[in-house]
């Protein structure tokens, strides 16, 4: 049961951070930041070939860029840890928190494209997923010594 409450909280956490315009992890008084929807969005003008969905980004190196892919991967791969302790002990139970992780993460990123003031990018599916597997490839690891 606890594990479950927890993978909801932090899929709540993640949409709630996702949804929130101008975030700086610097900057804790942007957390609480109030939502914009960008209403000209849609579907098709983010996912369409050739938008900025698909783009690297436009900003530089600098300490907050840096902190955000940090947080992108250790909140998505403590995510992916948290998909593969609520499924039953099943073939495959590696590779499955892995989808579930990377279709939460796409959506996540197209959640992301809609709100004023943040943008959805196919790299950072790619970081949240690494992360993942990452995490999901340690606990592997580290099960599969434990039982030697």
């Amino acid at each position: 049961m606890l594990k479950r409450v927890l993978l909801i909280l932090l899929l709540l956490a993640i949409s709630k951070f996702s949804h929130t315009p101008h975030l700086l992890v610097t900057d804790p008084s942007t957390w609480t930041n109030s939502s914009v929807w960008n209403h000209n969005a849609t579907l098709w003008s983010i996912l369409r070939p050739g938008s900025e969905f698909y783009t690297s980004y436009t900003y530089g190196f600098d300490l907050e860029f840096i902190l955000r892919k940090i947080a992108h991967l250790s909140f998505f791969g403590m995510l992916g840890l948290l998909f593969y302790w609520n499924l039953k002990e099943q073939r495959y139970r590696y590779v499955k928190a892995w989808f579930c992780l990377a279709a939460f993460a796409f959506l996540d990123e197209v959640h992301q494209a809609f709100i004023i003031g943040r943008d959805g990018r196919i790299v950072d599916v790619m970081i949240d997923s690494f992360g993942a597997a990452l995490m999901l490839f340690i606990l592997y690891k580290v099960r599969k010594s434990s039982m030697r």
